[in-house]
């Protein structure tokens, strides 16, 4: 079986090599890896260094920055592997994690894993963001009847023919909600598992905004009953 890590970057000029050296070291429990690197426009010299990579990786390039929905789809369009694997650029989430990310799909318990920042004690990053989010993820779950702790997360993995079947349409942070309804309204199993993270903040590059948070809820809505 071959796993796809998908990594959408933007702007991540300080982390983006820190983060690969760390992909590359994960155990992948026995899986071909496959490392895709989706750039979305980025402007601070992230496209020099990605220039140097595309010997050993499959790099796409956006002319304009879309949002981490628009690179997401990229990569799963151009991924080949049995599983697909999100991975950001920065440094908030250890590849360490990804043996426990994969078993329950490999042990055949899960269509989909995702990796909760709650079911651990973590550093607590902005008050507001992990408020918006408990406040989004108790949203979601009682218009869902889902009993999830943290949807927002990056680390989710599918198995691929899922995730390509999504037809995804956001473009930005909202595509998190967007999956975690689609993937809820399928009747896939999800089985959440506890990973680290380390939270930076806005001045360090994070991108997320409180908007963000209203968005969601409209987009919960949408995708529950108008789609």
């Amino acid at each position: 079986m071959k796993l796809s890590v998908v990594i959408p970057i933007y702007n991540e000029k300080e982390t983006l090599i820190k983060i690969l050296e760390k992909v590359e070291e994960a155990n992948t429990l026995g899986l071909e890896k496959e490392i895709i690197l989706v750039d979305d426009g980025s402007t601070d010299g992230t496209l020099d260094i990605l220039k140097t990579l595309e010997n050993g990786y499959q790099v796409i390039y956006h002319e304009k920055n879309q949002g981490k929905g628009a690179a997401l789809r990229s990569g799963f369009l151009a991924a080949a592997g049995d599983l697909i694997l999100i991975q950001d650029a920065d440094l908030e989430y250890n590849p360490q994690n990804y043996p426990q990310l994969l078993r329950p799909i490999l042990e055949n318990k899960a269509d989909v894993v995702f990796g909760s920042r709650n079911l651990q004690k973590n550093p607590t990053d902005n008050f507001s963001f992990y408020l918006g989010r408990r406040i989004t993820n108790l949203f979601l779950n009682i218009l869902c009847g889902s009993r999830l702790t943290d949807y927002w997360t990056c680390y989710k993995v599918f198995k691929a023919p899922i995730v390509k079947s999504l037809k995804l349409e956001c473009n930005r942070f909202d595509v998190e909600v967007e999956m975690t309804v689609k993937i809820i309204k399928g009747g896939y199993k999800i089985v959440e598992v506890p990973i680290d993270y380390l939270p930076r903040s806005i001045s360090a590059g994070k991108k997320i905004k409180p908007q963000d948070g209203l968005i969601a809820i409209w987009k919960t809505i949408k995708y529950k009953f108008f789609s």
